[in-house]
């Protein structure tokens, strides 16, 4: 069965970012064409990328990257920060290249502007680390899909995510290809 990563895109305190998270792998288990799990990365507590490292910093980037390299797919789910992605999501992306390549990522977002511009950046942040993005992005927007701070999509916005399992799914499926040949190489 193809799995399917739904990674948080935020660390903060009283973040609205598990919230959507989790909604998302709600819709994704209604599906019988994948398993979706929840990839939290405040559980992993990673360092900044360059800051000097201990035991146990070193411990949570590998358990991280085993637990990434585990999926065929992503799906991102990234609040708009300063016109971009997190510093988090950023950083726990620096982290990775071999467990993502060749492996297929749709993203959620959300913010002032439904998070379009964390969109393009994190888009350009998977191009890099040789993640084939899917067209399809699921959009929320702070003024209209959270209630009294409480994620409750409307109904609109809610349908946006459907067609990016659709592509994440298939560009998944079709990317073991690509995988299981370079693999061999």
């Amino acid at each position: 069965m193809t799995k399917i990563a739904v990674v948080t895109g935020s660390t903060r305190d009283g973040r609205k970012n598990r919230q959507v998270a989790e909604w998302v792998v709600a819709q994704g288990r209604e599906r019988e064409d994948a398993e979706f799990e929840l990839v939290d990365i405040a559980d992993y507590r990673l360092p900044l990328l360059g800051e000097p490292g201990n035991e146990q910093a070193l411990k949570s980037v590998k358990e991280f990257s085993a637990r990434m390299d585990e999926f065929d797919g992503f799906i991102f789910v990234t609040p708009e920060y300063n016109h971009s992605v997190s510093p988090a999501l950023s950083n726990a992306l620096t982290y990775l290249k071999p467990e993502l390549a060749d492996k297929a990522a749709g993203i959620v977002s959300y913010g002032s502007a439904f998070g379009a511009r964390a969109v393009e950046h994190l888009r350009g942040i998977l191009s890099e680390l040789q993640v084939a993005h899917v067209q399809k992005t699921g959009m929320f927007s702070l003024f209209i899909d959270f209630k009294d701070g409480e994620f409750s999509p409307s109904e609109l916005q809610a349908s946006s995510v459907l067609p990016v399992f659709d592509q994440v799914v298939r560009w998944a499926r079709a990317l073991e290809t690509v995988r299981s040949e370079a693999a061999v190489a």
